[in-house]
């Protein structure tokens, strides 16, 4: 499965890289797990509702997520995350 980023939640990784390089190298092992194993019981996929309808949401660590919508180009199915952020932030 490819994974892209929206220009925003690159934005937001390199800021976390900067800032706390151990919760940016966890990131990076929850996408690695979910392009392995999507439905892994410690990613806590789920669809979104109301105003994210058509998003989904996998868990990074007890209060971080990230929020992706899926899609398909040339046959190949990938996803798009485009928001990461606290629970608050992300479903504001």
């Amino acid at each position: 499965m490819k994974i892209d980023f929206s220009p925003n939640c690159q934005k937001k990784l390199a800021v976390l890289k900067r800032k706390d390089a151990n919760l940016f190298k966890l990131v990076f092992k929850q996408l690695l797990c979910f392009q392995q194993q999507p439905n892994h019981p410690s990613l806590r996929l789920h669809k979104l509702k109301g105003d994210l309808n058509d998003t989904w949401s996998i868990s990074i660590t007890n209060t971080i997520r990230m929020v992706f919508y899926y899609r398909e180009v040339e046959g190949e199915r990938g996803v798009v995350f485009i928001m990461i952020g606290t629970h608050k932030e992300v479903y504001r």
